[in-house]
């Protein structure tokens, strides 16, 4: 396996089966995805998708390995952009380990040129979504939208 080329981590209050239900269910990615639901049957090589409200394929990509409820990793392709489509997307790999009763969350990014548009787009996008996904679990609340989607 390659090193990843963005490494970004969070320990969150939480149980590990809490923050892996929270990744793979689309009621808990809705309030913290970008107002994304992620669909999947998440099994290896199943299709994964994240829909916006109006039900578009915002992203999508195919489950590469999956060990429930501790790694996830997949491929990511966006949507909503053309330029970010058209590099091709990334590779992501989502760990969750115990720590002492909370969890340390690791997501890593792979098969991205650091610099390109799509490593700037994700790097600034994966802190908003892991806050808002400690957010949501730790205090039931959403955080407000990122100031450029106001």
């Amino acid at each position: 396996m390659t090193k990843p080329v963005h490494i970004y981590q969070a320990f969150i209050a939480a149980e590990v089966k809490e923050v892996w239900k929270a990744i793979t269910d689309g009621d808990y990615t809705v309030r913290y995805f970008y107002g994304t639901r992620v669909e999947s049957e998440w099994t290896e090589g199943a299709a994964i998708r994240y829909l916006g409200a109006d039900g578009s394929v915002v992203a999508d990509g195919v489950v590469l390995a999956i060990d429930p409820p501790h790694r996830l990793e997949y491929t990511f392709t966006p949507h909503w952009d053309p330029e970010l489509e058209a590099e091709g997307g990334a590779r992501e790999v989502w760990l969750v380990e115990d720590a002492n009763g909370a969890s340390k969350l690791t997501v890593e990014m792979y098969d991205v040129e650091v610099g390109s548009k799509t490593y700037d787009d994700f790097t600034n996008g994966f802190p908003y979504i892991v806050s808002g996904l400690k957010s949501v679990l730790e205090t039931g609340e959403s955080l407000p939208p990122p100031a450029e989607y106001s």
